[in-house]
């Protein structure tokens, strides 16, 4: 599959990912992407990020690819129990954050807290680093175990964003395209 063949849709964590985040910039250069946005990305809250994600996916006119981040994983995991097989074709999971790591975000609703842990219905991957303080590697895995998500380990990349260095992310974005050549259209 090729990116002009899907409906990207980008979804960012808490705070919205700014102009120099990776993600804003994917989402300037690939023609078919576009943000989820939120009514606040200062307060997460389960059902409203989820039902605006599942609001997207159904108004999409190609085959979606989800590309999230941070708190915005934990959002598309949540979207996903709503969701039926064949309506996403694929996600790109970055740099989850962790439970612990979301308790301590100010404006982070209670029902966002807790991770969903059931298999996703579609093909995933979730890349997280060795040194990211939102996230460990092993509670990276154990979501990524729940999820039937392919790992990969980003080796010392902090929370792989703006902040750790990764404004426009060549690699990631060779490593979606990688993703997005093993994903098959439902």
């Amino acid at each position: 599959m090729k990116s002009s063949d899907t409906d990207i849709l980008i979804i960012p964590g808490w705070g919205g990912s700014g102009p120099d985040h990776w993600q804003s910039r994917w989402e300037a250069r690939l023609t078919t992407a576009r943000r989820v946005e939120q009514p606040d990305w200062y307060k997460p809250s389960r059902h409203v990020w989820a039902d605006r994600i599942i609001a997207a996916i159904r108004g999409a006119t190609r085959p979606v690819v989800l590309v999230a981040h941070s708190a915005g994983v934990s959002a598309v995991a949540y979207a996903a129990e709503h969701l039926h097989k064949g309506e996403v074709a694929g996600a790109f999971l970055v740099a989850p954050a962790s439970e612990r790591a979301k308790r301590a975000v100010p404006g982070m609703g209670p029902d966002f807290i807790e991770h969903r842990r059931e298999k996703l219905p579609f093909p995933s991957v979730l890349i997280a680093s060795t040194d990211d303080s939102y996230c460990t590697q092993d509670e990276a895995r154990e979501l990524a175990a729940a999820w039937g998500s392919e790992f990969v380990d980003a080796g010392e990349s902090g929370h792989i964003n703006s902040e750790s260095g990764h404004g426009p992310w060549p690699d990631g974005l060779l490593r979606f395209g990688g993703f997005l050549k093993g994903l098959t259209a439902s």
